[in-house]
């Protein structure tokens, strides 16, 4: 896969991922919210470590910069 996800952006899905995880087992969050939020995070957890967001594909879209 082509990676197209810079730095930053992989460090905010990163950041982002660790404060759901953070909000799930400190008990703030529970129910649907958590369930929808933790797939989210780990969506955002396993582009950050691949490099390539899915989503930019179609629109040829790049964080990653030249």
């Amino acid at each position: 896969m082509i990676k197209n996800m810079g730095t930053i952006d992989r460090a905010i899905r990163g950041v982002g991922a660790l404060v759901v995880a953070g909000l799930y087992f400190g008990g703030i969050l529970s129910g649907t919210i958590a369930i929808a939020l933790g797939i989210v995070g780990i969506i955002f957890l396993a582009t950050s470590l691949v490099g390539t967001c899915p989503a930019y594909l179609p629109f040829k879209l790049s964080t990653k910069g030249k």
